[in-house]
C-alpha cells in the first residue's frame, strides 16, 4: 500500500511566508502543497515572489545558485527555475550527475495526413469523425484474413458475393481498428465503425462486356444494380446482355428492388435468346419479367413492417441492351440511358433511349427547350419506372442496324449527369473501349465521382459487333 510522504517540520509556508500550523498539509493562503518540505534555508529565495526580485546573495554551501530572471519578456514574473537549472550534491556532498537528455518523442509510424494511394474520401465536404477517434483504412496486402479465390460468374451473368466461398465459422476483422469483431448489423463491436458493403462498390466482365457500379460520394448506400453475361444464338451466333437498374430513393427498398430487376432481366434475356426468340421481343418479355420482380416486392411481410403511409412501393428504373452479330436493341423504362459511341468516331455519337422524366416531356410537348427543361429543379422527376404503385408499364424497346464498329454504352443518371449529350459522352468514353471494356467502365466512373459523384453510378460497355467467344459462354 502507498503511503503519504511525511511532512517537513516548517513554522511558515515557504512560498508565502504565513504561518503554519501542526499537520497542515496545505498552506491555508496560497494553496502551497508542503508534502516532504525540506527545512527552509538561511538565504533568499532565488524565485520572484508577487513580481519583487530579491538581490542576488553570495552562493552558499558550496551551491552556486543561479540569478533570478526578472520577467518572462511580457511583463509577468519569470517561472520558477527547473531542476536542471540548479547544480545539487548527494547525502554525501559529491555533485549529482547531469541530468540525461530528453528524448525526442517518437515520430508516428504514418504520416497523419497521408493517404495509401487510390484512397478515396467518402465525404469530402461532410463531418470528419472526431480526432480522438483516428480510423484509417488497412492496407490491403496485411489484411487479417486471407485471400478468397473469386468465384466464376453464375449462368446468369450475375457476380456472385465476395464472401461466397469464406468458411462458415470466420468472422470478419474491421477495416478500421483491424481488431474488432463485425457484428451482423455491418458495425465493428470495438470502435462501432460501419464497415464497406459489399454493393458501395462493384465491378464484372464477362467476355467482351463489363460493368462497374459506385456507391458515388454523397449517398450512404449504393442503389444501382447491374446483370451482364454472354449467351449464343441457335445458329451460334454470339450476343452480349447488359441491364442496369436504379433504385428510385424515395421508395421503400430501392436497392432491394434494382437488385430484383436487374437479376430477373438479365436471366429472361440469357434464357431466351439462345431459344431463338428474337432480341426486341426478349427484351420486352425480360422488363415485365423485371417489373413482376419488382412488384413481388411490396407483398413480402419486411416491406409491409417497414413501409410507412407516405412511402411508396419498392421501384426502380431499367434500361438493358442486347447486341449481336449485326443486331443492336435497347429497352428502358425511366431515365437510365444507353448511347452509342462509333470506334473510328467519323461519324456522330448518338443518345438512343427517351427518358421518361418531366423534363422530357416538356421538351417533347414544345413547352420548353431541353437546356430550360433540364434546369429546372423538376426536370428528373421521372414518369415510369418499375413497382407495384407505378402508372400502367410501358415498356420501350428499340432495335438499330450500325453500319460500322462501335460501343454501347449503358448507364445510369449518375454517369449521364456529368456527360449528358452524345458528344461528351463519347468525349469521356476512352478510345480503346471495344478491347478494353472493364478499364473504360473504370474511366467513366471516375469521371463521374471526379465530377461530384452525387448520386450511384453504373456503367456497362458492349462492343458492336458482339465477338465470337463461343457458345455458352459466360
Amino acid at each position: 500500500m502507498s503511503q503519504m510522504p511525511q511532512q517537513a517540520a516548517v513554522s511558515k509556508c515557504p512560498s508565502c511566508e504565513e504561518p503554519l500550523e501542526s499537520g497542515d498539509r496545505f498552506c491555508g493562503a496560497c494553496g502551497y502543497d508542503l508534502s516532504a518540505v525540506p527545512a527552509r534555508p538561511e538565504d533568499s529565495p532565488t524565485i520572484a515572489m508577487n513580481g519583487v526580485v530579491p538581490a542576488p546573495s553570495p552562493a552558499r554551501d558550496g551551491v552556486d545558485w543561479p540569478a533570478a530572471r526578472d520577467s518572462d519578456g511580457f511583463g509577468r514574473p519569470a517561472p520558477p527555475h527547473v531542476a536542471a537549472e540548479v547544480p545539487g550534491t548527494d547525502s554525501g556532498g559529491s555533485p549529482l550527475p547531469p541530468p540525461p537528455p530528453r528524448a525526442a518523442p517518437p515520430m508516428p509510424a504514418v504520416p497523419p495526413e497521408s493517404a495509401a494511394p487510390g484512397v478515396r474520401f467518402d465525404h469530402p465536404e461532410g463531418p470528419r469523425e472526431p480526432d480522438e477517434y483516428p480510423l484509417q483504412a488497412p492496407d490491403p496486402r496485411s489484411a487479417a484474413e486471407p485471400p478468397v479465390p473469386a468465384e466464376p460468374p453464375t449462368a446468369s451473368g450475375a457476380a456472385a458475393p465476395s464472401g461466397a466461398n469464406a468458411p462458415s465459422g470466420a468472422e470478419k476483422v474491421c477495416v478500421a481498428c483491424r481488431t474488432g469483431r463485425v457484428d451482423d448489423d455491418g458495425y465493428c463491436e470495438n470502435c462501432g465503425h460501419a464497415q464497406p458493403r459489399e454493393r458501395d462498390h462493384m465491378e464484372q466482365e464477362s467476355g467482351p462486356v463489363a460493368a462497374v457500379s459506385d456507391r458515388g460520394l454523397r449517398h450512404h448506400r449504393n442503389e444501382d444494380a447491374f446483370s451482364v453475361g454472354c449467351t449464343a444464338l441457335p445458329d451460334g451466333a454470339p450476343a452480349s446482355v447488359a441491364i442496369v437498374c436504379d433504385g428510385v430513393s424515395s421508395a421503400t427498398r430501392p436497392d432491394d428492388a434494382s437488385l430484383a430487376a436487374s437479376r430477373a432481366a438479365g436471366e429472361s434475356l440469357l434464357g431466351a435468346l439462345p431459344r431463338g426468340t428474337h432480341p426486341q421481343q426478349a427484351m420486352h418479355d425480360a422488363i415485365l419479367a423485371a417489373s413482376r420482380a419488382v412488384n413481388a416486392l411490396a407483398e413480402e411481410p419486411r416491406t409491409a413492417l417497414e413501409q410507412a403511409p407516405h412511402q411508396n412501393a419498392p421501384a426502380c428504373t431499367l434500361v438493358g441492351a442486347v447486341v449481336t452479330a449485326g443486331l443492336l436493341v435497347v429497352g428502358w423504362v425511366g431515365d437510365s440511358r444507353v448511347y452509342w459511341v462509333p470506334v473510328d468516331r467519323g461519324t456522330p455519337p448518338a443518345r438512343l433511349t427517351e427518358d421518361d422524366s418531366w423534363a422530357a416531356q416538356m421538351v417533347a410537348a414544345g413547352l420548353m427547350s431541353e437546356a430550360e427543361a433540364y434546369a429546372d429543379e423538376r426536370a428528373h422527376a421521372i414518369t415510369g419506372w418499375l413497382g407495384a404503385d407505378a402508372y400502367e408499364l410501358e415498356p420501350h424497346t428499340a432495335s438499330f442496324k450500325p453500319d460500322r464498329p462501335g460501343v454501347v454504352v449503358v448507364c445510369t443518371d449518375g454517369l449521364w449527369n456529368y456527360a449528358e449529350s452524345a458528344e461528351e459522352m463519347a468525349e469521356a468514353v476512352p478510345l480503346d473501349a471495344a478491347t478494353r471494356p472493364l478499364h473504360s467502365a473504370r474511366v467513366l466512373v471516375g469521371h463521374a465521382l471526379d465530377g461530384g459523384g452525387h448520386d450511384n453510378v453504373t456503367v456497362a460497355l458492349l462492343p458492336f459487333p458482339a465477338p465470337s467467344q463461343g457458345a455458352g459462354s459466360a
